[in-house]
């Protein structure tokens, strides 16, 4: 029997709240977390898309002035993160050979690489700053999470697109599970609402383009959805071996009780029409976690609000829970917060976990004419999970095929 693993401390700094209580209140309120951006990069590159989520917590707000000018922004806001689940799991005496970070993003330090590039360019090689490296590295969250813990068991980065923030849990239950920690504290980052991604992103038509209007633009399901709302900041969750955190009294939110992995092996952008790859993930995570589709009552959807993204996975989940997906209260919180690419299943996991902590639901929000398509119970007002046993999966697919599913369980 592989030993168990417990959710016991929850951080974010997202587009609809800098911490995790405002950004719960917020999701159960339906903000948008999307405007325009008040930058002059815009107008000077002409860009065709005008708006993202920023953060709304800039991290100038929470790290001192010489942290920052050491850290990448997506490595800034997995400190963020990291620092305030730390905080709530409660922890103070650990064994720091025993604590792991799984620390995952999905592009990594864009800003600090295409500075340097334009330093470079316009004032030549001795002005490239000497953090350079450390700051544009993909591993580069993880390894500040694990110098700001003193985690020594091991410091690891997914790097798999959107689906990056899923597989850190993934691969933090698999470290506690061999017994290689007792801790790991996982989670995602992101700072890519740059004008290069902007631009590219918005070349390969995956952008919304709703410039006039654009806490309207994140429209998962909705027949007018027209492309995802670029979104920025991280989401951080400590777990835990149950029998670590019942021998120091912790609250404990949830049990992490499966996590799976797959690829669609289809192409490198468009996600497979049949969801075979999803479909598979879906399964697998069930069976981790030991149980069966008739106990999953609510999902965190991928759900990015692209058109041909989002009826893929209800083909998944209709493939993967049958009957019982009538019986499924769906959320599609991108909605409100914008794809935060390699960030996006770590935010979206912490709000998981709440659902099943606080039997409620994040609602999904300018679902106006749902695609007739995808015919799912999509909350779009208050919900109320129900009493006893319930399951909530989480899931998140990105570029390359891939596919990460989380399985939460109430303890």
């Amino acid at each position: 029997m592989p030993r168990k693993v417990v959710i016991t401390g929850l951080g974010a700094t997202t587009p609809i709240g800098g911490d995790v209580p405002t950004m719960w209140a917020n999701s159960l309120k339906g903000v948008s977390g999307a405007r325009t951006i008040e930058a002059d990069w815009v107008q000077k590159y002409e860009l065709p898309v005008t708006f993202a989520a920023q953060a709304t917590t800039p991290a100038s707000e929470v790290l001192s002035r010489v942290e920052a000018k050491r850290m990448d922004p997506s490595t800034q806001f997995a400190v963020i993160a990291s620092r305030e689940a730390w905080r709530d799991s409660g922890i103070e005496d650990f064994d720091h050979d025993r604590l792991a970070v799984a620390f995952a993003t999905g592009i990594g330090g864009v800003w600090t690489l295409l500075d340097a590039w334009d330093t470079l360019q316009a004032k030549g090689p001795r002005r490239v700053l000497p953090m350079t490296v450390p700051m544009l590295m993909p591993n580069g969250p993880a390894a500040a999470v694990s110098l700001d813990l003193g985690a020594r068991a091991g410091a690891h980065t997914p790097v798999s697109a959107c689906a990056s923030g899923t597989e850190a849990l993934h691969l933090g239950l698999d470290l506690i599970r061999s017994g290689k920690a007792d801790v790991v504290m996982c989670g995602g980052a992101e700072a890519a609402i740059h004008p290069m991604p902007i631009a590219a992103f918005a070349s390969m038509q995956a952008l919304s383009r709703r410039n006039d209007e654009p806490e309207l633009a994140s429209r998962p399901y909705d027949l007018a959805r027209n492309g995802f709302v670029m979104g920025e900041g991280a989401g951080a969750l400590v777990i835990e071996a149950e029998e670590h955190a019942l021998a120091r009294g912790a609250r404990i939110y949830g049990e992490l009780a499966g996590t799976s992995v797959t690829a669609d092996a289809y192409h490198i952008t468009a996600p497979d029409p049949g969801g075979l790859g999803a479909t598979r993930a879906l399964k697998a995570a069930l069976f981790d976690a030991r149980v069966q589709a008739s106990d999953v009552v609510h999902v965190n959807a991928h759900a990015t609000s692209t058109p041909v993204g989002d009826k893929p996975e209800y083909v998944a989940l209709k493939a993967a829970l049958g009957s019982q997906l009538d019986n499924v209260a769906v959320s599609a919180t991108k909605s409100q917060t914008g794809h935060l690419l390699g960030a996006s299943g770590a935010v979206e996991a912490v709000m998981t976990v709440l659902a099943v902590y606080e039997r409620t639901v994040p609602v999904t929000i300018n679902l106006d004419n749902q695609d007739p398509e995808i015919p799912l119970d999509v909350v779009t007002s208050e919900r109320k999970l129900p009493s006893g046993d319930i399951v909530a999966i989480s899931n998140s697919f990105g570029f390359g095929g891939h596919n990460a599913v989380i399985a939460v369980k109430n303890v």
